[in-house]
């Protein structure tokens, strides 16, 4: 079963958004988002529409294979409720936005680190989860 999410970008209050079909969990591509994507790369990820999964680089990503054979390009929410609409229409678990040259993340149901259709610095998010993972490995 797949761990989808939608990947999107903030310009200004509107937010371009494209559908990840896998490893869409914080752990996965909340980490890869955060050490490999700045915002220009952020930004050209959304131009080449759904993909089948958020890997390091671009190129090493399949962008025609994410909900069938047609590639699909991205979709535009203007306010944060749509966009969030947009993120349960696509039965996505978790998002991730750039803003600002920053990253931002959140998720659909309660998960440890992330706000409930809200969002949080996905760097906070992803410390947040560090720590409980250091602290149960401990015990």
């Amino acid at each position: 079963m797949a761990t989808r999410s939608r990947v999107g970008v903030m310009h200004g209050t509107v937010c371009k958004s494209v559908y990840c079909h896998y490893d869409g969990y914080l752990s996965y591509t909340g980490e890869i988002l955060n050490r490999h994507y700045d915002s220009s790369m952020a930004n050209e990820l959304v131009s080449r529409g759904d993909n089948s999964g958020v890997k390091e680089t671009l190129a090493a990503m399949n962008f025609s294979a994410a909900q069938g054979d047609e590639r699909a390009e991205w979709m535009v929410a203007h306010t944060f409720d749509e966009f969030l609409d947009q993120v349960q229409g696509s039965g996505c678990e978790y998002y991730y936005v750039m803003r600002d040259g920053v990253w931002y993340a959140g998720a659909v149901y309660a998960v440890k680190g992330l706000v409930k259709h809200g969002l949080v610095p996905l760097a906070d998010a992803l410390a947040a989860n560090t720590i409980e993972q250091l602290m149960a490995e401990d015990q």
